[in-house]
């Protein structure tokens, strides 16, 4: 293969290059765009450019000879058709731009190690006669709820902007253990990654470490079972990796269910005070505000998981059903 010359459509606007390079080049491994990348053979109008740069339509990108795809991978198998009709079950909202899920409790968003069962695997079960569609954004495998997919490339540009720039507005649910005081407030701490014996674990971290990464959650308490227990409304301001899960452990309230986060005496805190309660996470979704790819803007909720509502039901909180998604038109 010469070098070649492709210009960047208007439906990949804001999409990252090493993502462009896939979309065109499937046989390329994320390794191989990396080392183009950096070793300059890659340029975006005439300019070295990382795999994380965002193009923009009419960009010009070079595509220097590419290395010999590898042998053709097997096709992915065949999905349950009893696994398929689940997960359309799972839909809550539905147009020609995007489709809603209310994400089960337990299902890994991608898959990882030893992860062979996972919702990227699944997408083709909800095509509705379009296209394969597309993540824009996480949820923890153990974290249930109000999860987006886009039905085009163009408009998954749009959505990952709108995460992006924090013009989205997330409302989770959580059972903690404990009653925080003041029962509202700001959790403002910062937080980085770092490597354990069980893997990357995301925790506190000083205001001047280098390596940390501003997180701000804003909760509320709902309710509380003598005081012993209670129901939040977190708003995470920033997305960072189990930051909500990390900023319920910094108030002294971990989340009912987090072994991996909760202190070491507070890990069956919530199941030692009521028996019979879940020992899952208590961790939902509830509710997403966004500005809608067509214009306008869309709320969604989700109902509560199976486990979480036996959890309500016995400590005695009233929840509301989920709101029907609605759409407030705008200017397209």
């Amino acid at each position: 293969m010469t070098v070649a010359t492709r210009t960047v459509s208007d439906d990949e606007a804001d999409i990252r290059l090493d993502r462009w390079f896939r979309r065109h080049f499937p046989g390329l491994t994320q390794g191989a765009i990396q080392k183009l990348c950096r070793t300059g053979q890659v340029r975006v109008d005439g300019h070295r450019a990382d795999a994380a740069t965002r193009l923009a339509p009419g960009q010009a990108v070079r595509v220097p000879p590419l290395p010999a795809a590898p042998a053709t991978p097997k096709p992915p198998a065949p999905i349950d058709p009893a696994v398929a009709q689940d997960l359309r079950h799972a839909v809550i909202y539905r147009d020609d731009q995007l489709i809603v899920l209310n994400k089960p409790h337990g299902l890994p968003v991608q898959g990882g190690p030893g992860i062979t069962h996972h919702l990227d695997a699944l997408l083709d079960a909800l095509r509705f006669g379009g296209d394969r569609p597309r993540l824009v954004h996480r949820l923890d495998r153990d974290t249930s709820g109000v999860l987006i997919l886009a039905r085009t490339p163009g408009v998954a540009a749009k959505l990952a902007a709108a995460f992006r720039g924090r013009s989205v507005e997330k409302t989770y649910w959580a059972v903690v253990a404990g009653r925080p005081v003041p029962l509202e407030g700001r959790i403002d701490l910062p937080l980085r990654r770092t490597a354990g014996p069980r893997g990357e674990r995301t925790v506190p971290a000083e205001r001047n470490d280098k390596e940390a990464a501003h997180a701000i959650t804003d909760y509320r308490t709902l309710d509380n079972a003598a005081q012993k227990l209670a129901w939040l409304e977190l708003q995470p301001l920033t997305g960072r990796t189990h930051q909500l899960r990390v900023h319920c452990v910094a108030i002294g309230a971990p989340i009912l269910g987090d072994v991996k986060y909760a202190e070491p005496d507070q890990n069956d805190a919530g199941s030692a005070l009521v028996s019979g309660l879940s020992d899952r996470l208590h961790l939902h979704a509830r509710a997403l505000v966004l500005p809608h790819p067509a214009g306008g803007t869309l709320r969604v909720e989700a109902e509560l998981p199976p486990h979480m509502r036996a959890t309500f039901a016995t400590l005695g909180f009233q929840a509301h059903p989920a709101q029907a998604p609605r759409r407030t038109r705008g200017d397209t």
